[in-house]
Parts: C-alpha cells; sequence; structure tokens
C-alpha cells in the first residue's frame, strides 16, 4: 500500500508539472495572439540581400581568375586601409592566376608592414612582408578594430549577396510609409550612415565605393559602383573558401566512383548468385 501510495503521489506531481507548463506555454501562445509584438524599425526597414549570381556559384561553380584579380584590387585600393584580410597569405595569390614576381611585388609593396618583435615580445621595428607572410592585420588603437573580411562572406548569411547589397546600399533611403511610424530615422545620428542592409540600419562605416572608375581595372572591364562592388564580394567568396574549387572535384570523383563502385558489386553479385535458386 506504501510503495502504490507513493508511485501515486509521484505521478500526481509529475502531472501537476507538466500541467502547469502547458497553461504557461498556452498563455504565451495567447498573449503572442492578443497583442503581438510591436514592430521594430529594423524589421520594418532592413532589406534581404540584393540577388547576386557569381561563376562560382552551385555545384558546378568555378572561380573566375579575372574577376577574382579584380576584387582583390578593389580589395587592395578601397578597403584594405581598414579592413585586414589576415587569415590569408601573399602567396595565396599565386590560386588568381598572379606569378611568383608579381606576388613578391605585391607583398613588398604592401602599406602595412610586418612587425619585428624583440625578445621580450616587444615591437622595435618593421621589415617589408615576404610572400609567405599572411596580410597584416590593421588597428585602430582605441577606436575599435573593423571585422577582418578573411571569412565574412562565411559569416553573414548570404555571404556575398550581403556584401554586394551593403556596398551598394548607401543611398537608399526609407520610405515615406516607414517613416510615418519612425520619424527618427528621418534624420541619420552624426557619424553613422542609413543602409537598409545593415543589421541595425545605421552604419559607422562611410561608404566606401562612390564613384564609377574609382579603381581602374587593366582588363578592359568598366569600374562601375555595381562591378566594383560585385567583384569584391566574389574575392571574398575565395578568401573565405580558397579550396572551394577543388573541393567540389573531389567530391564529384568520389561520387563517380561510387556509382561506378555501385555497378560493379551489382554485377558480382548477379553473377555469384546466377545459378541459386531462391
Amino acid at each position: 500500500m506504501t510503495s502504490l501510495f507513493i508511485k501515486s503521489i509521484k505521478f500526481l506531481v509529475g502531472g501537476g508539472f507538466i500541467l502547469v507548463l502547458l497553461i504557461a506555454l498556452w498563455g504565451s501562445i495567447w498573449g503572442v495572439i492578443n497583442e503581438p509584438p510591436a514592430e521594430t524599425a529594423e524589421h520594418a526597414m532592413h532589406k534581404h540581400p540584393k540577388e547576386l549570381k557569381l561563376a562560382s556559384d552551385g555545384p558546378l561553380g568555378k572561380f573566375d581568375e579575372r574577376q577574382l584579380q579584380r576584387g582583390f584590387l578593389v580589395y587592395k585600393e578601397v578597403c584594405a586601409t581598414c579592413h585586414s584580410l589576415s587569415l590569408v597569405s601573399f602567396r595565396n595569390l599565386k590560386d588568381l592566376g598572379y606569378t611568383d614576381a608579381e606576388v613578391k611585388k605585391i607583398a613588398k609593396d604592401w602599406g602595412t608592414k610586418q612587425p619585428v618583435f624583440d625578445e621580450k615580445g616587444g615591437t622595435w621595428g618593421e621589415r617589408d612582408n615576404l610572400p609567405s607572410d599572411r596580410f597584416p592585420k590593421v588597428y585602430y588603437p582605441g577606436t575599435g578594430t573593423p571585422p577582418d573580411l578573411s571569412l565574412i562572406t562565411k559569416a553573414r548569411h548570404d555571404g556575398a549577396a550581403y556584401v554586394h547589397s551593403l556596398l551598394t546600399g548607401y543611398n537608399e533611403k526609407p520610405s515615406a510609409e516607414a517613416l510615418k511610424h519612425f520619424p527618427e530615422f528621418a534624420k541619420t545620428p552624426d557619424g553613422m550612415h542609413f543602409n537598409p542592409y545593415f543589421a541595425n540600419l545605421n552604419i559607422a562605416m562611410p561608404p566606401p565605393l562612390t564613384q564609377d572608375g574609382q579603381v581602374q581595372y587593366s582588363d578592359g572591364t568598366r569600374a562601375t559602383v555595381d562591378q566594383m562592388s560585385t567583384d569584391v564580394a566574389a574575392f571574398l567568396v575565395w578568401t573565405a573558401e580558397p579550396t572551394l574549387q577543388t573541393r567540389r572535384m573531389a567530391g564529384w570523383a568520389v561520387l563517380g566512383f561510387l556509382i561506378v563502385l555501385g555497378f560493379l558489386t551489382y554485377g558480382a553479385y548477379r553473377s555469384v548468385w546466377a545459378g541459386v535458386k531462391h
């Protein structure tokens, strides 16, 4: 009797606990239905990235070396003064079609040099970059450091499309309808810039690409703002995963091998068991 009584108490306590949870859950759902949360400015004005198609998209996509070189030029001329690329080495640029001599010159002429440390870990000088060095980090002591761009297309949803949209979204303004509900966005705070593709709508970074022809492409491509933003987005897809093309080729080779192996296995099965009655 005592054991049965204890079990009954356990079931009652457990059932009561589940009932309380169900009531709390229903209360939350009912509250959301009757009093939905107020729409925020970020939700009302934020835009999804524009559609962007790159040569590297899809399972059969391949990097366009000419586009990657143009993207690297945009990074070098426009982005490198503020944003690091510290997970990429200069010698990796050979994958974009640069020669050893070109890579060596790019490394040597790079604006930020490599620090030289003494035995106690202090810096006592600088030296020229070598092809084996990674791109040097950019520091802004006391003011915060802008994000490193090495993995930016992996760290942001819609990666390349996000980069392209952000760079070309500075001229877009809030709609009149949105400003009726959020009049505070009629004036952008000092030191900030409205951009509907940025998470909280106002970004401290000034528009990097301000006019066509800001960089000079050597292959004859017209350097419009849209073209430059597309090229640098493609380049940052490569920095985030430089082995993307090789990985895909290996994947297709493995898939082909497994298909052939499957046919051979099935053929062997039919041959071995052909004379056996089931």
